[in-house]
């Protein structure tokens, strides 16, 4: 039997959808599958969000920017949407149980020098972290329900 689909949510695909996803997987991969998908899709991955998940462990280096349209024809279990701009364009994909919307300030938008701006990507990696993970643990205690 296929593993339900967790499908996690941003505007373009390039930071915090992908940074969610990574974590999620790592804290619940056997548990589920984690895809993460844009609106409006930059069409590339943040290299600083590539950095700051490589800081612990986490390699997403070989992730793509893709659209949620891409899905439409997929079961997807459970949607999280992680900005709000995702949340309000989100559609209901077949199959889909479940909608969470965490949001998460987006760290393409800090400004600074390359110090801070980097700052800013490990402080939403640890907000994005601490909810993902809790996520992870409270699906591996009660496996019984869906995601």
């Amino acid at each position: 039997m296929p593993k339900p689909l967790v499908l996690i949510l941003c505007t373009g695909n390039s930071c915090r959808s992908h940074m969610a996803e990574g974590i999620l997987r790592a804290a619940g991969g056997d548990l589920f599958d984690v895809a993460s998908a844009g609106s409006d899709p930059a069409g590339y991955v943040h290299p600083k969000a590539i950095a700051a998940l490589g800081e612990i462990g986490i390699d997403i280096s070989g992730h793509e920017s893709k659209h949620m349209d891409t899905f439409l024809d997929r079961e997807v279990t459970t949607v999280i949407t992680v900005c709000g701009n995702a949340d309000q364009a989100c559609p209901t994909f077949p199959g889909q149980l479940n909608r969470h919307h965490w949001g998460f300030d987006d760290p393409a938008h800090a400004t600074g020098d390359d110090g801070e701006v980097l700052a800013e990507f490990r402080r939403v990696r640890d907000q994005i972290k601490l909810v993902f993970e809790a996520y992870a643990a409270g699906f591996r205690e009660g496996s019984a329900g869906n995601p």
